[in-house]
Parts: structure tokens; C-alpha cells; sequence
């Protein structure tokens, strides 16, 4: 597909389960405020790629003024990967800017959560990078999907509620703020939209996940995995499952819960119970 294609999948094709999502995420969490200078931040893979080309749709339909700086981290991917992500924001006229780190050798031989320090540090790196360009916000491709298995995670694995927030405020980069616009975008659409457009994007090219890739799906150890597992298997039962893990944290009671935590300390139910 050319790249006025595979523009015209969005809106012809994807409208409803992509174009619309995208805007709808942008006006009902207010992500978007005039003047902003955002950093859309590539990985190479098909949501951040995807997200690249939605942003561009939407500055072009939009009254709202947007400048965009288009930022790929090399943190150490192989030449093949590399090109990839090159052949495909050529083909799909994104202008990127790439710069280079050494995470993945950072990374490759802690044994404890890599993925989560190899994250952390490419969040740092794309502050860094967006302040330099004098952005005041990054934007991440994460969608739906990554929203509702993060909830189940933070209850199983971390014994917690808490879940990805549309937009947050950066904690070490004073007046930045991450936002999420692929927020209410379901992974399996994005799938389709792949397969539509005939697009191969890259998955998570580090050096332990390729070789972990290697192994039969049965041997694979990735939490998130076997969440994004259970959801499935929940669904096949109740289609519904997805919106009801995603409406758990947006009604929650707090009178029916057995405490909860903010900036003044711990909630006990206990509290005034005898008042």
C-alpha cells in the first residue's frame, strides 16, 4: 500500500474501531491543549507506528495548533530491525528523528525484572530527548488492552488497584506530562488494520525477548502474557469481561473497599465505623 492508503484505512476502513477512539481518547481525557510541542514516541512496532500516523491525521483535520516531533530510541536494535523501522515511516511518510542509546546491553544481564528497568530507562531517555526539543508532553502507543491486563497485574502480581493512566504528570521532568491517545484502541483492531494495510512491524526486539521468542509459547514465563491469556479465555464465556475490567477502576466505591491510600496516608473502613 501506498501511504495515502493506507491514510485512507482509517478513514474509510478503521473509522469507528480506530480514527474515532483515537479522537475520542484525545478530547474526553483533554491530552491535547493548544500550542503543545509533543513528542510521539516510536518503538517500531505497530502501535506506536499506527499512533504516528493518527497523530498526523489529526493535526492535519484539526483546528488545534500541534507541533510534532516523531522520536525513534535506538536502544541498541540490529541493523535489520533498525531498517525496518526506517522502510516502514518511509513508506508511511513519517518524518523520524532517531537517536541512539545502549539500554539493551544496559539491561541484557540483570536478572531481575529487566523489562521493567529496560522501560524505565527508555522513558528517561525520551523525557530527556523531548526536553531537549523543547516539548512539554511524550505520547506512548499504549492501547486498551495494555490498560485492562495492567489492572489484573497490579492486583495479582503487585496486590494493589491500579491501572494506566490516560495522561500523567512526569515526576522527574518538572512540566512534562506522558499522555496515552491509543487509550481506548483494542489490539485486535490494530491487528486487523495490519493485516489490512499488508504492514510487518517490529515486536519488542531486544536481545532477551528474541531469545526468549525462540521457545515453544507453552515454555513462555511472561506474566503479562499469561493475563493477556486468562482475559481471553474469561471472554470466551463473557464477552463482556474486557469493559467490565476496565469499569472496575472507574466506579469504585470506596465505602465497599477495605481501605485505600492517597497523599494524607491509609484509609481504614474502620475510620469513624462507630460514629
Amino acid at each position: 500500500m501506498t501511504n495515502d492508503e493506507i491514510e485512507m484505512s482509517l478513514t474509510k476502513a478503521f473509522p469507528r474501531e480506530i480514527m474515532k477512539k483515537f479522537t475520542s481518547a484525545v478530547e474526553q481525557y483533554r491530552l491535547i491543549n493548544p500550542g503543545d510541542r509533543l513528542a510521539v514516541c516510536i518503538s517500531g512496532g505497530k502501535d506506536s507506528m499506527l499512533m504516528a500516523k493518527l497523530f498526523q491525521l489529526y493535526r492535519r483535520h484539526s483546528r488545534t495548533e500541534l507541533e510534532l516531533h516523531f522520536l525513534v530510541m535506538d536502544p541498541g536494535y540490529s541493523s535489520e530491525n533498525l531498517r525496518r523501522i526506517e522502510d516502514n515511516a518511509r513508506l508511511m511518510n513519517i518524518p523520524i528523528e532517531v537517536f541512539e542509546t545502549d539500554i539493551f546491553g544496559s539491561v541484557y544481564n540483570v536478572q531481575n525484572n529487566p523489562c521493567f528497568l529496560c522501560s524505565k530507562m527508555r522513558r528517561g531517555h525520551l523525557y530527556n530527548r523531548a526536553r531537549e526539543l523543547g516539548c512539554n508532553k511524550i505520547a506512548l502507543g499504549h492501547h486498551f488492552d495494555d490498560v485492562i491486563e495492567t489492572i489484573l497485574m497490579s492486583m495479582i502480581y503487585g496486590g494493589q488497584v491500579e491501572t494506566m493512566l490516560p495522561k500523567v504528570k512526569s515526576a522527574h521532568f518538572p512540566g512534562m506530562q506522558l499522555i496515552r491517545p491509543m487509550y481506548l484502541i483494542r489490539e485486535s483492531d490494530i491487528i486487523r488494520w495490519c493485516g489490512y494495510c499488508g504492514l510487518e512491524f517490529l515486536r519488542c526486539a531486544c536481545r532477551f525477548t528474541e531469545e526468549n521468542s525462540r521457545l515453544p509459547d507453552k515454555e513462555s514465563s511472561s506474566a503479562r502474557l499469561k493475563i493477556k491469556q486468562l482475559i481471553a479465555e474469561l471472554a470466551k464465556d463473557n464477552p463482556q469481561i474486557e469493559m467490565n475490567i476496565f469499569n472496575s477502576v472507574q466506579k469504585i466505591k470506596l465505602n465497599k473497599i477495605m481501605s485505600y491510600k492517597d497523599q494524607d496516608g491509609i484509609h481504614s473502613f474502620l475510620d469513624g465505623f462507630e460514629e
